[in-house]
């Protein structure tokens, strides 16, 4: 993620590849039917249970987002109406060429009707159900409804989001007394996912707490490990027993995952200076034309595993199936730059100055290359960092 300035947060790219990478293998080698490999399956290396369930590169996304907002709106004051235009053309002209791709293909299958599809995509604008992967993004713009208060809040006291956080939790206690299951409104809604940009946001308040911590954060990451192993254990999203799942560790596993990224990702950014050279420098292109592939991925990822499966070797081994997963994530990266560099980016020059600061930052938006030869400086702490692409989309 490059800035106007020329800063480029190399590490933050690193993390949003991981998570983009989590759920497409999750989408890989579980699709919805548990194909390739099933649902109750659950690998002896603890480790990769992150991978067998993937979805929860979600939850990475989602803090990563709020740990943004609060780097880069950092101290300055921020024009709220030119902030969700400029959010608004990052997200929607990308999100619109697949919403009308996919509608065209499932209308002219005969999968639905026009009138249909189009009460859908109206209705996923106001509640998370976009198809695609669009549910997300709706979820993250309710979020900017809502990023005032968080940044009032902020401003008052770094610890006034601990008691949104304990909302949402008493609300999802009382929902799951009434309805006898709270996964449906902790995964895919934002009363479940506020407390993953609130920790975020959190994080970078306390980011000093995590820096050069190494033996405290690996305890921390490790016993987050093992937890997310036991969860996968006992049937992990689809089977405990089913889906949704009346498990009452709904209730807490968005706060736990959220607590857990934070850490991570204050960890990771303040302690680190990745190389952009090599393999890191490749990383960072996965994770800078994320968004791409996390909406595109949809349309190949399913058959890419079943052509495997079918056409060169039985998928139904986990870790055999993971191989496959990162190969064809690989291929993506490509197929995400091109996305960004004629889809996103022509719509990135009508952007507008939003915040304001003793150095006031202009948008503009430069594009990671494919060019060994041009080589980017190390992203390099500052405490008053500048205004780059934002949000867990801009990945």
């Amino acid at each position: 993620m490059r800035s106007s300035s020329g800063e480029h947060y190399l590490a933050l790219d690193h993390i949003r590849a991981l998570a983009a990478l989590l759920v497409f293998t999750w989408h890989f080698t579980h699709a919805s039917t548990g194909f390739p490999v099933t649902f109750d399956y659950s690998p002896f290396l603890f480790p990769l249970s992150l991978l067998d369930e993937g979805h929860t590169g979600v939850a990475l996304f989602m803090t990563l987002s709020g740990y943004l907002f609060a780097k880069l709106l950092h101290g300055k004051t921020i024009n709220y109406k030119a902030f969700l235009w400029n959010r608004a053309i990052r997200l929607l002209p990308l999100l619109a060429v697949v919403l009308l791709a996919n509608g065209a293909y499932l209308v002219v299958r005969g999968k639905t009707t026009l009138v249909d599809y189009a009460n859908t995509i109206a209705e996923g604008v106001i509640f998370p159900s976009l198809p695609n992967g669009g549910w997300s993004i709706t979820v993250e713009f309710h979020y900017y409804l809502i990023l005032p208060l968080f940044l009032y809040m902020i401003r008052k006291s770094k610890w006034l989001p601990v008691s949104i956080i304990l909302s949402s939790i008493i609300v999802r206690t009382l929902v799951h007394v009434k309805a006898g299951e709270v996964q449906s409104l902790a995964y895919w809604t934002i009363i479940g996912r506020i407390d993953q940009f609130a920790l975020g946001m959190l994080a970078f308040q306390l980011r000093s707490y995590a820096t050069k911590r190494h033996g405290f954060v690996a305890f921390y990451l490790t016993s987050f490990l093992l937890f997310y192993w036991y969860f996968d254990a006992q049937g992990g999203f689809m089977a405990a027993p089913s889906y949704p799942s009346p498990s009452r560790l709904w209730i807490i596993l968005p706060t736990v995952e959220g607590l857990s990224y934070a850490i991570g990702i204050a960890w990771y950014d303040t302690s680190f200076s990745p190389s952009n050279e090599g393999f890191s420098r490749y990383v960072g292109y996965a994770g800078a034309y994320s968004y791409s592939i996390y909406l595109l991925h949809y349309n190949v990822v399913f058959r890419a595993a079943r052509f495997i499966n079918d056409h060169i070797m039985d998928l139904s081994n986990f870790y055999l199936a993971c191989a496959w997963s990162a190969v064809c994530f690989l291929a993506m990266i490509p197929i995400g730059y091109l996305s960004f560099r004629f889809i996103e980016l022509p719509f990135l020059k009508h952007r507008k100055r939003y915040v304001s600061s003793p150095k006031t930052v202009v948008l503009n938006e430069t594009i990671p290359r494919f060019d060994p030869a041009v080589k980017a400086r190390p992203r390099r702490e500052k405490n008053s960092p500048t205004v780059a692409t934002l949000g867990i989309h801009d990945r």
